[in-house]
């Protein structure tokens, strides 16, 4: 119900009528598929009758029936695969964008990384991959399940008109049994799929460890990857790799596990399809021999015992598909979940949260600022401060706790007490130790989040010259990780230069060009104050060559 309640408005989204349409068609070439599964029992039953009398004639006739039987069915075969994959990739679309919305927004993805719990873990994964199981499988499912009550509907009433009356003779009294072949059917499926369920309990809980590691081993691959310079400086390859072995031996014991869990289910249901075969010949040809039957009777009376158990094993057979779908379901749920509770918390008035308001005033202003860690302990209380348009402040001392000042000005950290002013409609430009650069051309890591097209390629260039990356001018439409591909010095480089991009009135710059030599540092710093004269600078270092720019200085403890 959580699931529908998250995934179900898709059908009610702007684009309903095409949705809608798309369904009634797949419900509409179902309905075929189903039809077409009948036309061919009876098409098998008058070929053996054929075959059965010798009738050249007959035999002809049911050639041309195959040929329009094979003509129908794969179109309707084709044309119902579109129309599911398109259903498939529509709904993952309009879920991944829903459920990214939830988590990239107003810095949530970056606040619920803090939230201790392994409910939200890796959510690139679920978004990625468990969204994709999650709708792909909803719809596979959904249809062999809709197909599957079709065939029972159909061939449950052709075995009972092929069975007739079977009279058991016990000694003390008779026995007579209608359509016997559907009360085998039924007692055979039901029988085999309890005995299928029982035994593939736990592979919905093997599916679901196996699927945690799986992404915890991918992330953090991805995260060496990311660091594989600073891993390569201090020599540390040899302890990653310990650590991605461990990572990885985790998912071989999750691997294992999985595959008791599947050979108990493969043991169980192959010896199910042999039986599947032999069953209804011997249940049907005791009528037959007797002479109640005509061969393509027992042909189809065979082939609709196999078509109703075969629908009546449904959950046997889409038992491993289930539990896959179900752990993807319950991670989306769960990503889902943690952001809502983050929201939740965040929108409740508390008296522990920092107040973010903006004024009409033009002072960034601290009024009586607490911050406090996640567990609630102080690291900085009574923090009164109003900074002027076009001051330039040094904030010096614990760089922990200048951190969360900024987070809590970006209005990334609620945890605190107190109240904090911002200047009305004066965005806060933020530059963090490390610009992000996103993959792609440099012309769009130094643009970003804005788009190229809108910049001055003029003026890029002749900044890129200013901040001392003129050797940079002519890789700008190369295409690159430029997180990787570029020192951390010329990375701050590039953050001075979309800084003087954006022009911003206030800027927060957070130990932004620490790596960079003392005399390059301190042109970046007259750089920016010639260039941008009268904006406000608040800055957080412990870098003497910081001091000469800038105004006053506050001491922030620990």
């Amino acid at each position: 119900m959580q699931f529908i309640r998250l995934a179900g408005p898709f059908w009610c989204s702007e684009n309903r009528a095409k949705i809608r349409l798309q369904t009634l068609l797949l419900i509409a070439l179902t309905v075929m598929q189903m039809m077409l599964a009948v036309i061919i029992t009876e098409w098998s039953a008058a070929l053996f009758d054929a075959l059965e009398q010798h009738s050249m004639s007959g035999l002809l006739k049911e050639m041309a029936l195959l040929a329009l039987i094979f003509a129908a069915s794969m179109a309707v075969t084709v044309n119902h695969l579109k129309i599911k994959r398109r259903l498939q990739v529509d709904w993952r679309a309009w879920l991944t964008e829903r459920v990214t919305g939830l988590w990239m927004r107003e810095g949530r993805h970056y606040q619920v990384t803090h939230i201790q719990s392994a409910e939200h873990d890796n959510p690139d994964g679920r978004i990625a991959e468990d969204i994709r199981i999650a709708t792909e499988e909803a719809i596979a499912l959904s249809h062999s399940l809709f197909y599957s009550l079709l065939l029972i509907a159909s061939f449950t009433t052709i075995l009972w008109d092929i069975s007739g009356t079977v009279t058991l003779d016990v000694g003390l009294f008779s026995l007579t049994i209608h359509g016997y072949l559907v009360w085998a059917a039924i007692i055979y499926a039901v029988s085999a799929s309890f005995l299928g369920w029982r035994i593939g309990q736990p592979l919905t809980q093997a599916t679901d460890a196996r699927q945690t590691v799986e992404a915890n081993f991918r992330f953090d691959l991805a995260t060496a990857r990311e660091n594989s310079q600073a891993i390569a400086l201090i020599y540390g390859e040899s302890t990653q790799r310990k650590h991605l072995q461990g990572l990885f031996g985790d998912i071989v014991e999750a691997f294992h596990k999985q595959t008791r869990a599947m050979s108990n289910i493969m043991l169980f249901t192959s010896g199910y399809s042999v039986l599947s075969m032999a069953f209804p010949v011997l249940m049907s040809a005791p009528r037959y021999i007797l002479g109640s039957i005509s061969l393509g009777s027992l042909m189809q009376s065979v082939q609709a015992f196999q078509q109703t158990t075969s629908a009546l094993s449904w959950p046997v057979d889409n038992m491993s598909a289930v539990a896959q779908w179900r752990a993807s379901v319950e991670r989306v749920l769960s990503l889902v979940k943690a952001l809502d509770d983050l929201e939740q918390e965040l929108s409740r008035p508390d008296p522990y949260r920092i107040a973010l308001e903006r004024t009409d005033q033009p002072f960034l202003r601290f009024h009586n600022l607490c911050l406090a860690k996640l567990d609630r302990k102080v690291c900085m209380s009574a923090f009164n401060e109003d900074i002027r348009p076009g001051e330039h402040v040094l904030m010096e001392g614990d760089t922990a706790t200048a951190a969360k000042l900024f987070k809590a000005v970006a209005g990334l950290w609620p945890w605190g007490e107190g109240r904090i002013e911002l200047p009305d409609n004066e965005p806060m430009f933020f530059m963090p130790p490390r610009p992000y650069l996103p993959t792609g051309t440099l012309r769009d890591a130094v643009c970003y989040p804005d788009d190229p097209i809108d910049v001055d390629q003029n003026e890029l260039q002749q900044i890129m010259e200013l901040v001392g990356l003129t050797e940079l001018i002519g890789q700008l439409d190369r295409v690159e990780s430029w997180d990787t591909a570029l020192p951390r010095e010329q990375q701050q480089r590039l953050g001075v230069a979309r800084l003087l991009l954006k022009k911003p009135k206030w800027i927060l710059l957070q130990e932004s060009l620490d790596s960079l030599s003392p005399n390059g540092e301190s042109d970046m710093y007259r750089l920016i104050c010639q260039q941008l004269p009268n904006a406000t600078l608040l800055t957080t270092s412990n870098q003497p060559t910081a001091e000469p720019f800038h105004e006053r200085r506050i001491a922030l403890g620990s």
